[in-house]
């Protein structure tokens, strides 16, 4: 193989500048600016356009059916990320606009704005000078494809789709205990979220239209239009089941890897081994052409602050790192209740998977290193390593692993693929 035909190496150096300082964001941003735009002269639009430096500002849009939970999602990230939200209802009754003054005519009587009149208010807002430096997040706009394709040749480009989902009768039963607060414009209900001050619960109100029958009607409305619009934002969408608590489903993404606790299924490698010895070979994996071209996941390594300054000397810094946060209850109700059939090898849990027969059962056995007292001890090494590790690895995020593994993997997924903006002071 000739110089010419051989893979080349690129130096690690490059794709982290890239990444640490936005330059693929960067290339990304411009090239559609200019398409969008298609200014007369592209060089002086351009200048005019990097010196804003708001490339990195949040552009999100929030869509879900009623209920689902998307204006209390909206409204933390807004105060996470220090950006604006817009809503119908924030967007109609803005003073010293004229926009404003004919939508919430249109408002007050039909609860509904005409889609070219809406679709203007978000460009005239989205133009003004807090969301062209701080960005925005739009609540439920656009409600339609008609919507979603007029922002769309308007040039107001989301970076990030959220799309929020949940079976109708959980939807339904959720919003016949929904409470809100007119002061703060705070959302509560009933059952699973009843303010503690006494203040605040004297003035909570009902809001309109949360009966079963026009909480189905808008369902069906909401049904009929998301199919349509989701095809417009094809690289951009996550999907996000709401069926779970709403400190679940808010996710701030930031650049990760994946190490975890025991019980998450981590695969360290065996202590036995010097770090030495385990760095030699992990250097010749890393060092092959398939992870040079496509990357590599390191599995529950670094287990120690030495492992993690060891790694990062030889030049191996990774550039997505992920801390799966599990309970020790949990922890110890993962391991210490599995169990090994002698005879075929199968390996059951005696909460999760338990044994089809008695016959089973009674022969089962339990690894030595799965008992209550071994599994506390691994934890135990595994706290006093872990502070340190996500003191060594500062932007790394902490995800919530005592969850369903597809829910984990969606959340590690979107951190990998479409992390969101960072925060903007």
């Amino acid at each position: 193989m000739d110089a010419t035909t051989a893979p080349h190496r690129i130096p690690p150096e490059m794709p982290r500048y890239g990444e640490e300082n936005h330059i693929f964001e960067l290339m990304q941003n411009m090239l559609e600016q200019l398409l969008i735009h298609q200014p007369q002269d592209p060089i002086l639009f351009m200048i005019s356009h990097l010196q804003r430096d708001n490339m990195n500002v949040p552009r999100i849009v929030i869509l879900g059916p009623p209920a689902s939970g998307k204006t209390t999602i909206a409204m933390w990230l807004c105060k996470h990320l220090n950006t604006n939200l817009l809503t119908v209802e924030n967007l109609v009754i803005r003073e010293y606009s004229s926009l404003a003054a004919d939508a919430r005519r249109h408002y007050q009587k039909t609860k509904t704005v005409p889609s070219t009149l809406l679709i203007r208010l978000v460009q005239e807002r989205v133009s003004e000078e807090d969301c062209v430096r701080r960005g925005w997040i739009l609540d439920g706009i656009p409600e339609t494809r008609e919507q979603a394709l007029m922002i769309q040749t308007l040039g107001i480009a989301p970076r990030h789709v959220i799309v929020l989902s949940c079976p109708d009768t959980v939807l339904i039963e959720r919003n016949l205990g929904k409470r809100i607060d007119p002061q703060t414009g705070e959302i509560y209900h009933a059952t699973f979220d009843w303010p503690p001050e006494a203040e605040v619960q004297n003035r909570l109100m009902v809001p309109e239209g949360i009966s079963e029958l026009e909480t189905a009607r808008r369902l069906l409305q909401y049904h009929r239009n998301i199919t349509r619009i989701l095809p417009a934002y094809p690289k951009f969408l996550k999907v996000i089941s709401a069926d779970q608590p709403c400190v679940d489903v808010f996710y701030q993404g930031k650049r990760t890897r994946a190490a975890g606790f025991p019980g998450c299924d981590p695969g360290p490698p065996s202590p036995a081994v010097p770090d030495t010895v385990i760095m030699k070979v992990l250097g010749q994996r890393l060092d092959q052409q398939d992870s040079i071209q496509r990357g590599w996941v390191l599995h529950g390594f670094p287990r120690d602050l030495d492992q993690a300054h060891l790694l990062d000397g030889l030049g191996y810094q990774p550039n997505r790192v992920f801390f799966l946060n599990v309970p020790l209850d949990s922890i110890i109700e993962r391991l210490t209740l599995r169990r090994t059939d002698p005879i075929t090898g199968e390996r059951y849990h005696l909460m999760y998977k338990p044994p089809p027969t008695m016959e089973i059962q009674a022969r089962l056995l339990q690894h030595p290193k799965d008992t209550e007292e071994q599994v506390k001890l691994k934890m135990d090494l595994f706290y006093r390593n872990s502070s340190d590790l996500e003191q060594f690895y500062r932007t790394a995020i902490t995800l919530n692993g005592d969850q369903d593994p597809y829910t984990v993997f969606e959340y590690i997924e979107s951190g990998i693929i479409n992390p969101l903006p960072k925060k903007v002071l």
